[in-house]
């Protein structure tokens, strides 16, 4: 389990091994890095915080080389769907969590199919991203249908919601799902106790077991992150990216992919206290597909449209498009509360042409229905 990992890495004084890391260290580690996984410090070498410029340059083109070598210049979009913002848990980052006196809604299978037929025919995405509220009122039978009707309109679904056991897992894959996208939000165990404060996310072993467990149902693609506000940055920014070469590791047909999401304004939330720059986020990023080069890399609709477009050629392989986080945004109506913030607030048409506009290529349909 990578909890192991966790426990190798709990007490490690960060500071100390940066301070014996040359520059000459860090371009040894580049020049040689793109064939394989690289080691832990190796790899934890690249976060280096306040490196230079010309190094920051040097990973770029590193990152640009090893990023077409691998994914060639093609960016997969997809988007996500809201079906329920009921939540039994008490996150303090969060606008679904249960103590916000704020208006809830439970999608019915007719209005799910409404927004997946409105998403289909208008914004043309073949990908999406199933996102409920952690709550037991998500009932397998209810997930499942949901399933069953997303797979009418869309290539690829992959579930964003509570974390679950195997066999639902299993289930769920009878009926096509073929992903799961599930955050650790922090990785530092004591410090996740101070933002989960109830419901079945304070618990953070089986939470953070939970990549594990879709990859032994067999599920075709596995997302994970932290969520970068909360815990230290290079503590976190290191452990998620360990998680992911732990998940590419041993479950060689899955697709493993990180996503690098920031704190956001949401209703009633913190505000994070660990505050990651672009400067440092492009590097984290850069030093993820150095690192592990067939890593997939996702970037949401919560960075601004100038910044992301930016971070395609550093190794960025999939781009969240036409966004709305609300239940039933898309073409219901009587709009509910977003989660949380976006800031690229394009259509789907417009990012498409933006990266047409870069050289690269925007994918529609995921390659693991083709």
């Amino acid at each position: 389990m990578f909890y192991s990992v966790i426990e190798k890495y709990k007490n490690f004084n960060y500071e100390n091994f940066f301070s014996n890391i040359s520059t000459e260290k860090i371009k040894s580690i580049i020049n040689n890095s793109g064939k394989k996984n690289l080691e832990d410090l190796d790899f934890l070498a690249l976060l280096k915080p306040n490196i230079s410029s010309d190094i920051l340059e040097i990973m770029a083109q590193k990152a640009n080389e090893i990023s077409i070598q691998y994914f060639g210049k093609e960016i997969q979009l997809y988007g996500p769907l809201y079906i329920s913002n009921i939540c039994d848990n008490e996150c303090t980052y969060c606008a679904f969590k249960k103590s916000n006196g704020i208006k809830r809604r439970h999608l019915t299978y007719e209005e799910i199919e409404t927004e997946a037929k409105y998403i289909s025919e208008n914004l043309k995405l073949d990908n999406i991203i199933l996102l409920t509220g952690e709550s037991t009122v998500n009932s397998i039978e209810y997930l499942s249908k949901a399933i069953e009707i997303l797979k009418k309109y869309f290539s690829t679904v992959i579930i964003e919601i509570h974390p679950m056991d195997k066999n639902h897992y299993e289930e769920l894959f009878k009926v096509g799902l073929d992903g799961v996208t599930v955050y650790q939000e922090c990785y530092n165990e004591e410090l996740y106790k101070n933002f989960h404060l109830e419901g079945k996310k304070s618990d953070y072993r089986y939470r953070l077991d939970t990549p594990q467990r879709a990859g032994e149902a067999n599920l075709r693609a596995i997302n994970i992150g932290t969520l970068f506000g909360l815990g230290n940055i290079v503590e976190e920014g290191f452990l998620s990216g360990l998680h992911g070469k732990y998940l590419m590791n041993n479950f060689l047909n899955s697709e493993i992919s990180i996503s690098l999401p920031r704190i956001r304004e949401a209703f009633n939330n913190i505000s994070g206290e660990n505050i990651l720059d672009d400067r440092y986020l492009v590097q984290i990023l850069m030093a993820y597909r150095i690192s592990f080069p067939t890593l997939g890399i996702n970037i949401s609709t919560r960075e601004s449209s100038n910044f992301r477009d930016n971070l395609i050629p550093l190794g960025v392989t999939k781009f969240s498009a036409g966004s709305v986080t609300e239940v039933g945004g898309y073409s219901i109506g009587k709009k509910t509360l977003p989660q949380f913030a976006t800031s690229d607030h394009r259509s789907v048409s417009q990012i498409e042409k933006a990266i047409k506009n870069l050289g690269y290529q925007p994918i529609f349909k995921n390659w693991l229905n083709l």
